[in-house]
């Protein structure tokens, strides 16, 4: 029906904040299953970061998110997710973004980690029938440990997910914020904008106190 369907790669998250390690990610998906786009969507209000003390606002890690994709013209920023009083849920943004959207095939980008734990997340067979999904490996996961779950997930939900050809980059926001609150430099992990961003707000705790 759709003879030029758009490839659109979806790059969901708290970013809090945004790393290399997503910029990185978002790029090889984009290379390796030649997408149109990449978008970088801050949840807004994720189920299961209900803890959110000390952590960056809504508006700053947006901000966060604009100044890291701003360079790179096939990224762009996402706030679907962002605003909602309620809980977001992933199947639900899928649902509404191929309904707003017939044209076009969704690639959503997880981590194998999330990959383990992708039953616990509300209703993964509607996630998998609305995009495919996209796996990063990481260093602690085996390679049959990965294929295994991704053949068991497919067969059982019949949905589509591929495995990223991804570099190790074990890098995790959590860690980054405790670099920050502690006053360790987060040179290299965050583009130098992010850092900057983060400098001139402290945010993260008394980071303004520290080179970062």
């Amino acid at each position: 029906m759709w003879e030029n369907r758009k490839k659109i790669g979806i790059m969901g998250g708290t970013f809090d904040p945004i790393h290399i390690g997503h910029l990185i990610l978002g790029e090889i998906a984009y290379e390796q299953f030649q997408l149109d786009k990449i978008l970088f969507m801050p949840a807004g209000n994720p189920p299961h970061k209900k803890n959110r003390k000390d952590r960056a606002s809504n508006q700053q890690r947006v901000e966060m998110v604009k100044r890291a994709i701003a360079s790179n013209p096939h990224f762009e920023l996402s706030l679907e997710e962002m605003d909602k009083t309620t809980y977001t849920y992933t199947y639900e943004t899928l649902e509404k973004l191929k309904r707003q959207n017939p044209d076009a095939d969704y690639y959503f980008i997880l981590g194998a980690d999330s990959l383990y734990d992708f039953e616990e997340w509300k209703e993964p067979g509607r996630i998998l029938q609305a995009c495919t999904v996209l796996v990063a490996t990481r260093n602690h996961t085996s390679h049959e440990q990965l294929n295994s779950r991704i053949s068991f997930l497919k067969e059982k939900y019949q949905g589509k997910i591929e495995k990223m050809n991804s570099p190790t980059i074990d890098i995790a926001s959590k860690d980054l914020r405790a670099r920050i609150a502690e006053g360790n430099p987060i040179i290299y992990y965050v583009p130098d904008e992010v850092a900057s961003y983060i400098r001139e707000n402290n945010i993260y705790k008394d980071c303004d106190k520290h080179e970062i």
